[in-house]
């Protein structure tokens, strides 16, 4: 009887919450939703949020606002979303740096796992390995030869320390068992027009903006930085397949996440709802013309992406010895 009374109790505590956060889903959403976007306007990650968020809009029936909340390394917009009420109207358009910032940072004010309940990734995008004409390399394998011949004489910007940019040759100084030297640029554009002019000799720059410059011939592109041959230049290797390396792997990803407590029903919606949006054609000719390539997979297989790649950041920050703060 004992038994039988504990089970009714559990049963009958628990009913109020379940019916409550059922009538929350069946009721959402009930007013507007804000996309935190800790990115600047403009780029890649705003431009990915405003297209989710306006096709939001016409399926949920309520306007979706785009909140750009720029600074920190993201630290900002992240902090906002931690921090906010956990009932699917704060959403946060996040980005590899939430997985690398807890190596590079020491006393965060949010814990880019326990503070946030994932939805699903959103898209991803690789980096173009580049290098200046003038370098007398035409694969990765001759590359790293060469840096293995000229230790510490071949220099690579990036859009500063602890970027994607910077922590993608960290990650081939030390699989390849190489030393190129990182030079922090503020802001992609500045490395960019350095690389362009021959000051660096290497670069990890996005496929939009370095594929028309390899067309045009003033850079060669040897290879990209996922795990499989972008769409965007299939006749581009991976650095893994054409250097031997293998692991060695380095996309920008961007992914919505919403405040930890956020009732699972709430989360399973917008799962649903975003997912139907990046499978739709006119996004993915979108995303396409900014080198990404839409993806989504469910809560759980994010929460365990994020998990795994919090690891591999760890080790290449303590690798390179790379701090921010």
């Amino acid at each position: 009887m004992t038994i039988i009374r504990t089970a009714i109790y559990l049963f009958t505590g628990a009913a109020p919450a379940l019916l409550a956060s059922h009538s929350q889903a069946q009721n959402y959403p009930a007013k507007p939703i804000r996309i935190v976007v800790p990115l600047a306007a403009g780029g890649p990650g705003d431009v990915l949020a405003r297209a989710v968020g306006q096709k939001l809009t016409e399926s949920v029936g309520q306007q979706v606002v785009v909140d750009n909340r720029v600074g920190a390394n993201t630290n900002i917009g992240n902090e906002a979303v931690a921090k906010s009420a956990p009932d699917g109207y704060t959403l946060l358009m996040s980005a590899s740096t939430l997985t690398i910032n807890p190596s590079l940072y020491s006393n965060l004010p949010y814990d880019a796992i326990k503070s946030f309940v994932p939805v699903t990734l959103v898209a991803t995008t690789p980096l173009v390995f580049v290098v200046h004409p003038s370098l007398p390399v035409k694969s990765v394998r001759e590359f790293i030869a060469l840096a293995k011949a000229k230790p510490a004489q071949l220099h690579y910007g990036s859009a500063g320390n602890g970027s994607v940019l910077h922590l993608a040759g960290e990650m081939l100084n030390s699989m390849a068992h190489i030393k190129i030297v990182h030079v922090p640029y503020k802001g992609v554009t500045n490395a960019f027009s350095d690389l362009l002019g021959g000051q660096i000799s290497l670069m990890f720059p996005g496929a939009p903006i370095a594929l028309p410059q390899v067309q045009a011939g003033k850079l060669r592109a040897l290879a990209v930085t996922g795990d499989k041959r972008s769409p965007a230049a299939p006749e581009l290797p991976t650095v893994a397949e054409a250097a031997g390396l293998p692991g060695y792997e380095v996309s920008v990803w961007y992914g919505v996440l919403a405040p930890a407590g956020t009732p699972s029903a709430v989360v399973n919606r917008l799962h649903s709802e975003i997912v139907k949006i990046v499978q739709s054609p006119d996004i993915v000719a979108r995303f396409a013309a900014l080198g990404a390539e839409p993806v989504h997979n469910t809560p759980e297989q994010f929460a365990a992406f994020l998990k795994s790649d919090l690891v591999k950041w760890t080790k290449v920050v303590r690798d390179s010895g790379a701090r921010v703060d």
